[in-house]
């Protein structure tokens, strides 16, 4: 999209994309750690008790693959479509902390973000992946989200995981942009 799209217009797309997620985080009392480029950072169970942090996730998540489903990658040229998003999570310990002096960040350190980045990388477009460890506790705190085995996945530099796929049901642009198209043309 960078090399279709001038850096105006990606820096109003991902604004437009980021401000549906930044709506979702609260609706789904996510955390939402930083930006980096094109990636969305968001955490559960940090900032305070979330004994359902797993199915918050989820839910979160199903939701961002529609919202980005939804979001024109140009507003201008509606024929280039909507957005398409890769999505991961995984779960275990991290350490917050604000780092630097110098427009310092409040960042995430440990193992598991490490693991959930690749997760999120071996994931493919408009899926939702999750590690072994999310599931089962996705499985206790909402049996009704679906989960299918993708079985062992190679992840860079950590070795072969068990990982499954979030059941997301299928969001399409199509329709939307058919809409926008007409509604142009009138």
């Amino acid at each position: 999209i960078s090399s279709s799209l001038s850096p105006m217009k990606v820096s109003d797309m991902l604004g437009r994309l980021y401000s549906k997620f930044d709506a979702l985080s609260e609706t789904h009392d996510v955390f939402k750690v930083e930006t980096i480029g094109d990636a969305y950072m968001s955490v559960t169970n940090l900032i305070k008790d979330q004994p359902d942090h797993a199915k918050r996730i989820a839910e979160f998540a199903i939701d961002a693959v529609s919202a980005a489903n939804e979001t024109l990658i140009d507003l201008e040229d509606p024929s280039k479509g909507c957005i398409d998003i890769r999505v991961g999570f995984h779960s275990g310990p991290v350490v917050a902390s604000v780092v630097g002096s110098r427009n310092p960040r409040y960042c995430l350190f440990g193992d598991t973000v490490n693991i959930a980045s690749r997760i999120e990388s071996t994931s493919e477009k408009n899926r939702i992946h999750c590690s072994d460890s999310s599931a089962m506790l996705l499985r206790k705190q909402s049996p009704g989200i679906k989960l299918r085995s993708r079985g062992l996945v190679e992840l860079q530099g950590k070795g072969e995981f068990v990982t499954y796929w979030v059941d997301e049901g299928s969001a399409s642009c199509i329709k939307l942009t058919d809409d926008i198209e007409n509604a142009l043309n009138n």
